[in-house]
């Protein structure tokens, strides 16, 4: 009981606002989960960042990960798999993809990628 309390502490309202957007890496995202099945307390910590979604927050945070404002474009993508991309934003996208590892990025690389192998 005291490991999933102490576990529970480290889910946070950022982390929270990723689950929601399916931003969190799947590791993370089975923690948010078990959790949120388990604790009538973080459910409710859950509302209340949906309730601040619908009410569309306007902070700079906000508006930074609900556009993916430093998440490669999909051109860009494009040219990682072809190997035509500058070693800087080579080495951006690799981390976008080994660091991060972003859903919403990792099922635009691998739709890419479909459409190139056919």
């Amino acid at each position: 009981m005291t490991r999933v309390r102490r576990d529970m502490a480290a889910i946070t309202k950022q982390m929270l606002h990723d689950y929601l957007n399916d931003a969190l890496p799947e590791r993370e995202m089975v923690i948010v989960e078990k959790h949120l099945r388990e604790s009538a307390k973080l459910r409710k910590q859950l509302q209340l960042v949906l309730e601040e979604v619908d009410r569309g927050e306007h902070t700079v945070g906000a508006i930074w990960r609900r556009d993916r404002v430093s998440c490669p474009t999909r051109d860009q993508l494009g040219g990682y798999l072809l190997g035509s991309l500058d070693a800087g934003l080579e080495d951006y996208i690799r981390f976008h993809l080994d660091v991060i590892g972003f859903p919403y990025f990792r099922a635009n690389l691998d739709d890419l990628e479909r459409i190139q192998s056919k």
